[in-house]
């Protein structure tokens, strides 16, 4: 079969509420990259994949290991596995793909794929607002910030860290939808429209998965989350467009 699809998809936030919730997405999701592998040119992983994680120099978080061990057999048979950090696996360094070949993005990126311009990134800290989390991620990426955390135990480190993560969702990320205008991403997508102009726009973050009209040539698409949504976009001949797993 032609590999000739590229799959995005975000926010699957494992290791929450407990073990047994995120191991049940888990198997969901190693499912969906099974399904998808024999017709995927590429796949991104647009950002909160964990729901935290940190590596120390010896140390990375415990679990996981059906969906590491999935994308490390997707890079061995030669799928590019993309994976961008976003605000609850921002401390992301060089672990994953030493072990398991993906390629991580720290930044937003802009690629071109059958004829098209996509720009991609998890989508925090993008647009107007949000000046507290842009305030504290300028602290949390700092590397004293960095290396005051890694002092601390695993169990207090992890603990502390999660509590965070609960919050922070709570806090924002899955607001529901209000209208066009109230949607940060989307008045960060027509600014930069004006800028640099693209076909698709294509973030996480907002746990929603939608599909808005920039202008006359661009779409943003936001690729939701598998929280509650298992939402995933997929590019084919050149149209971007929105799905649903049946799970």
């Amino acid at each position: 079969m032609i590999k000739d699809k590229i799959y995005f998809a975000s926010d699957f936030h494992l290791g929450t509420p407990n073990l047994q919730e995120s191991h049940k997405r888990e198997k969901h999701i190693v499912q969906w990259l099974t399904n998808i592998e024999k017709d995927a040119k590429a796949i991104y992983l647009v950002g909160d994949i964990f729901d935290f994680w940190f590596e120390y120099k010896t140390v990375v978080p415990k679990g996981f290991v059906r969906l590491l061990g999935k994308l490390a057999q997707l890079t061995d048979n030669g799928t590019p596995v993309h994976l961008f950090v976003g605000n609850h696996d921002l401390w992301m360094k060089d672990y994953l793909e030493k072990e398991v070949g993906v390629t991580i993005h720290h930044r937003n990126i802009i690629i071109e794929e059958d004829d098209k311009k996509l720009f991609i990134g998890h989508g925090d800290g993008l647009g107007n607002g949000d000046y507290l989390y842009k305030f504290l991620r300028k602290i949390f990426t700092s590397k004293v910030c960095q290396w005051a955390f890694a002092r601390l135990h695993p169990n207090l480190a992890l603990t502390i860290a999660h509590t965070w993560s609960r919050g922070s969702r709570k806090s924002g990320e899955e607001a529901n939808f209000i209208s066009n205008e109230k949607e940060i991403l989307f008045g960060y997508c027509q600014q930069q429209q004006t800028l640099k102009p693209v076909d698709y726009y294509v973030f996480g973050h907002r746990h929603l998965p939608l599909e808005l009209k920039v202008d006359s040539r661009a779409k943003y698409i936001n690729t939701g989350d598998w929280l509650s949504h298992y939402t995933y976009a997929i590019l084919q001949e050149g149209n971007l467009k929105l799905k649903t797993y049946n799970k």
